[in-house]
């Protein structure tokens, strides 16, 4: 594809850090960390959005001011429902959420959302697919585009290898976990390259229940050359950092942009699922296209 340009009030442990002080997550009132009932019937007010702004702030951007484009896509393994005859359908779902969006969608409610699905009666695929988009534009605050495609559809298109040269082999010495060092970062502001590079062993933690996100990730640049151990060494920083997905990948953008200026950059990351989603935001400075075959850990 192309890109172009309910009540819920238990405190939760996780925070987040602007500057030197601790701030409750966005998350605090959404359903992580805590015990739901799961609901079998079509329940599209279980969808928590949660602003995008105080992240964007944090990083020093506005809806206005932001430096790329993209898209949030989101692979669904598990949707199910049933057709008219009661017969139970299964597919494989895609949805495409727009990096400018007000909102992004709790990871656990649209869980929640997709299993209220599993009882409730669609006429067809298309019908299912409408409803969808119209449930999750009006959580994200755009419009997001919904795919619902066959088991056989999505094994014919196997499995992705990531573009460019992989840095995980490289010698480095690893010294930092806890949050992210674009100070690690260096780059050889005198020679000019085009290149993709990529890694494995990105790796962070979610904000609110302090779980694991396992993700590889991708940086296509034309622009000073980037020192891959230092790209390392830096995504690596990550380890131990407490984000959702969207703002780890949004920050390794920002952070690149400002070391090597370039005159084109792209960051994506394919995360490992959890809880039969995979979430994988895109952020360009172009447009871009947009392969969403799954990789090995997906």
């Amino acid at each position: 594809m192309a890109l172009k340009r309910t009540p819920r009030s238990a405190k939760l442990r996780g925070v987040f850090r602007s500057g030197s002080l601790p701030m409750q997550h966005p998350a605090e009132h959404s359903p992580l960390g805590k015990s739901s009932d799961y609901v079998a019937t079509y329940s599209p007010g279980l969808l928590f959005p949660i602003p995008r702004a105080p992240k964007w702030v944090e990083l020093g951007l506005t809806a206005e001011t932001l430096p790329y484009q993209g898209v949030d896509l989101w692979n669904c393994y598990e949707l199910s429902w049933l057709l008219p005859s009661g017969k139970p359908v299964v597919a494989i779902g895609e949805f495409e959420i727009p990096a400018d969006s007000p909102s992004i969608i709790e990871s656990k409610s649209f869980k929640l959302y997709l299993n209220s699905l599993n009882q409730s009666v669609f006429e067809s695929r298309e019908a299912l697919a409408e409803v969808m988009s119209s449930d999750l534009s009006a959580a994200a605050g755009k419009p997001v585009k919904v795919r619902l495609r066959t088991l056989d559809e999505v094994a014919a298109e196997g499995v992705a290898t990531l573009p460019g040269r992989c840095v995980d082999d490289l010698d480095v010495t690893i010294e930092h976990y806890d949050h992210p060092q674009p100070g690690l970062l260096a780059c050889d502001a005198g020679h000019m390259v085009e290149e993709s590079l990529h890694s494995h062993l990105l790796k962070s933690n979610c904000p609110v229940t302090g779980q694991p996100d396992w993700g590889s990730v991708v940086v296509e640049y034309r622009g000073a050359a980037l020192q891959a151990e230092s790209l390392l060494a830096y995504l690596v920083s990550f380890r131990q950092h407490a984000d959702f997905h969207e703002q780890c990948v949004e920050r390794i953008f920002l952070d690149l942009q400002r070391l090597l200026q370039p005159e084109k950059l792209t960051v994506y990351a394919r995360y490992v699922r959890r809880g039969g989603l995979d979430i994988n935001p895109y952020r360009s400075t172009g447009a871009m296209v947009v392969d969403n075959r799954r990789l090995v850990r997906q």
